[in-house]
C-alpha cells in the first residue's frame, strides 16, 4: 500500500492532540462529524458516562474494535478518529471497504478512566482482567456487543510503555502486535492463524516506514484478558499496541503509523487477501524486550558515590489541569548492562552535567 497517497495530514483529526483527550473533545468530534447519525449509545460507565459505538459500512464481514479499555491509553483512540475521518472521505478504497465490511467501533470503552487518565475504571478494576467475571458495567457492555454482532474479527487497541525494545535491538517498539493465545499451550488454532496472517500483512506493509520498530507482544495465555477470551471463542483477535517513537512523547508519529496499521488490516480483510500471507512469518517478528529507560545517565557515581555507575530513569505520567506531565523517577541503578536510553546523559561530559543540574525535576531527583 502506498501510504503517502492517503494524504494523512488531510485525514488527521486535529481536534485531538497529545496524550490526553477530554470528554468534551470527544463529544465535539462525534457531534460535528458526518458520522453523527451512525453513532449510538451502548450504555453507561460506573460514573454514568455514556459509552458510544460507531457503525460504518454494510458488508457481510463484521469487525469489532475497541479503544481506551485503559483510560490512559489514548494513542489508538486518536488513530481511530483518524480512521473514521478517512472512511468518511469517500474514494475507491473506502467504497470497497465499506461495501465489504461492517465496522463497529467503540472509541472509548472506559470513559471514567479516560477522564482522570487512569488505567483502571472508576472502581479501580482493570477491564482487561475482567473478561470472565464481567464484574464491571464497561466489561458487560463490550461482551453484550460482542454477543450481539458476532464479529468475524476483533481489534483490541492499546498503548504500551516506553520500556519496550524490539528484541535485543536498540530500537523502540513503536508498534507491537499479538495474536492472543487460545490455550495455555499457545497452539495455533484456525482463528489464531488468521490473526497471525493479518499481523504479517501489517508487518510487511509498515516495515519500510519504521524498520526494526515493530515487535511481537508476549503471548502468555490469560483467559481473563479480553483478547484471549475472544480468541478462545473462535474469533480471530488482534492486539494492537501503540508504543514509543523517538522524541514523540505526545505519540503523534505513533498515531500516524497506527492509523496505517488499521487501514492495512481492514483492507486485507475487505479484499479477502488474508491467505496471501505466511503464518510462519509471524514468528520472525522479534519479541518485545524490556530494555529501555526514558533517560540513562552514565557515570552517575561522579555526581554522588551513593550511585553505582549508572542511573535508569523512567517517567510517570500525571494529569495536571488537562495536560500530561512527565515526572522522572529512578527505576534502577548499577551497570545496567544491555539497557538502552531514549536519551543518554554522560556525567563525564560537562555539558550533560550542566543540563542535569539546570533541569528542575532532574536536579531535585538526583542531587
Amino acid at each position: 500500500m502506498n501510504f503517502s497517497s492517503l494524504n494523512y495530514l488531510e485525514i488527521k483529526e486535529l481536534s485531538v492532540y497529545g496524550r490526553y483527550i477530554s470528554g468534551s473533545q470527544f463529544l465535539s468530534f462525534i457531534k460535528g462529524n458526518s458520522i453523527r447519525n451512525k453513532i449510538s449509545p451502548l450504555g453507561k460507565s460506573v460514573q454514568n458516562r455514556l459509552i458510544h459505538k460507531v457503525t460504518l459500512g454494510s458488508g457481510k464481514v463484521k469487525i469489532l474494535m475497541w479503544s481506551q479499555m485503559h483510560g490512559n491509553e489514548t494513542t489508538t483512540t486518536k488513530a481511530v478518529l483518524d480512521l473514521i475521518n478517512y472512511l468518511n472521505k469517500g474514494n475507491d478504497l473506502t467504497d470497497q471497504i465499506l461495501s465489504s465490511v461492517t465496522l463497529t467501533i467503540v472509541p472509548v470503552l472506559n470513559p471514567d478512566g479516560a477522564a482522570v487518565y487512569t488505567r483502571e475504571n472508576a472502581n479501580k478494576v482493570d477491564l482487561n482482567r475482567d473478561a470472565l467475571e464481567l464484574s464491571q458495567p464497561e466489561s458487560r457492555i463490550l461482551r453484550v456487543l460482542y454477543d450481539e454482532i458476532k464479529p468475524d474479527f476483533c481489534f483490541n487497541l492499546h498503548d504500551q510503555r516506553t520500556i519496550f525494545s524490539v528484541g535485543s535491538l536498540e530500537k523502540p517498539a513503536t508498534l507491537s502486535f499479538l495474536a492472543p493465545a487460545h490455550d495455555i499451550q499457545r497452539n495455533v488454532s484456525v482463528s489464531r492463524g488468521q490473526s497471525m496472517k493479518i499481523i504479517v500483512a501489517i508487518y510487511k506493509a509498515l516495515s519500510s516506514l519504521i524498520p526494526d520498530q515493530i515487535g511481537r507482544y508476549d503471548d502468555a495465555f490469560n483467559p481473563n484478558c479480553v483478547g484471549d477470551a475472544f480468541q478462545l471463542l473462535g474469533t480471530p483477535t488482534i492486539l494492537f499496541e501503540a508504543g514509543h517513537f523517538p522524541d514523540d512523547y505526545k505519540r503523534e508519529r505513533t498515531r500516524e503509523y497506527l492509523f496505517y496499521a488499521l487501514i492495512t488490516a481492514i483492507t486485507v480483510i475487505a479484499k479477502a487477501k488474508i491467505e496471501a500471507y505466511s503464518l510462519n512469518t509471524y514468528f520472525d517478528i522479534p519479541e518485545n524486550n524490556k530494555r529501555f529507560f526514558d533517560l540513562l545517565i552514565l557515570n552517575a557515581n561522579l555526581i554522588d558515590k551513593k550511585y553505582d555507575h549508572n542511573i535508569g530513569i523512567l517517567y510517570k505520567e500525571a494529569l495536571n489541569e488537562g495536560t500530561i506531565m512527565f515526572n522522572p523517577f529512578i527505576e534502577a541503578t548499577g551497570e545496567l548492562k544491555d539497557s538502552f536510553g531514549h536519551k543518554y546523559f554522560n556525567c563525564i561530559d560537562q555539558n550533560d552535567l550542566d543540563f542535569i543540574k539546570s533541569d528542575r525535576k532532574l536536579h531535585k531527583l538526583i542531587f
